[in-house]
């Protein structure tokens, strides 16, 4: 019993940072139609930024969310109207966007890398944090990751009721379902587009944010976090948010189970048999249509 809880909640305080990062990714896919290779650096860029307040000022890390996310906001619209949008205009038809997109977000994936590298190395990077620990139903937890989590379902409930309940959730909801029919009711689609592709990217920064407070990373990281966020996607089905926290939170109890039982190396192999295994039975994903 001790160990099924170690392995379920542990689980689920991972699985809710990679639903955040997966939030991102599915959001962009969903509706601007970007597979974003460079996701992860944004991860690491909000990480880092975090890491770099907490060691040098004793800023809360929390508060960086009123820091980074800004950042990656501006830096992601800004990509969005500039580079993607020109690529879009471009591009013939929708497929060979997707292509070009792909392209494009790998080339800005080893551009950011390299910036960061120059910048502050490849050594790992922690800070202390929560350094306690809570015993529940005689196990105990890093308080860190508790909060990590709670902190983490907390924002997937506001973006959750953000696209269900307000006239711009609605109106990115109509774009993801039908870009066309969506402009001849009034909405702005190539404004949707920029801000869901900039909204994608500030999730990825909450998650670097909090995945900071308890895991250590590198600049190198980013790419790791992109293949996790991309397994989730498909787990939970393209474009869907809700199968991007549902495949998150699987993703996370199913890799600390193998990591526990067998050993973290053969993780991301898990994953992979899993989406493997997924596009035999159900190619559309979890909670695809």
């Amino acid at each position: 019993m001790n160990t099924f809880l170690l392995i379920l909640i542990n689980g689920c305080i991972q699985g809710s940072a990679y639903a955040l990062m997966a939030m991102g990714m599915s959001t962009q896919y969903g509706v601007v139609r970007i597979l974003n290779i460079s996701h992860g650096e944004f991860i690491v860029i909000a990480a880092v930024t975090t890491y770099m307040l907490q060691s040098r000022t004793g800023l809360h890390p929390l508060a960086a969310l009123a820091i980074a996310c800004p950042i990656v906001f501006i830096i992601s619209y800004l990509l969005h109207i500039t580079i993607y949008r020109r690529a879009g205009r471009m591009s013939p038809n929708m497929g060979v966007f997707e292509g070009n997109a792909i392209l494009i977000s790998f080339g800005i994936y080893l551009i950011v890398q390299s910036l960061i590298q120059t910048n502050i190395g490849s050594a790992p990077m922690r800070y202390p944090f929560m350094m306690t620990s809570v015993n529940i139903g005689g196990v105990g937890f890093a308080a860190a990751g508790l909060f990590v989590m709670l902190i983490a379902i907390i924002i997937c409930v506001i973006y959750t009721f953000f696209l269900s309940s307000t006239r711009l959730g609605k109106s990115i909801r109509a774009a993801a379902q039908d870009s066309q029919a969506a402009s001849l009711h009034g909405v702005k689609i190539n404004r949707i587009m920029a801000l869901c592709f900039a909204i994608g990217g500030v999730l990825a920064a909450c998650a670097g944010v909090l995945m900071s407070m308890k895991d250590q990373f590198s600049s190198t990281s980013g790419l790791g976090y992109t293949t996790i966020a991309i397994i989730i996607v498909v787990l939970g089905g393209l474009g869907s948010v809700k199968g991007a926290i549902l495949g998150g939170f699987i993703l996370g109890v199913v890799g600390y189970a193998v990591s526990h039982f067998i050993d973290s190396v053969f993780m991301i192999s898990a994953f992979y048999l899993i989406i493997l295994l997924l596009l035999i039975i159900r190619p559309k994903g979890l909670l695809g249509r």
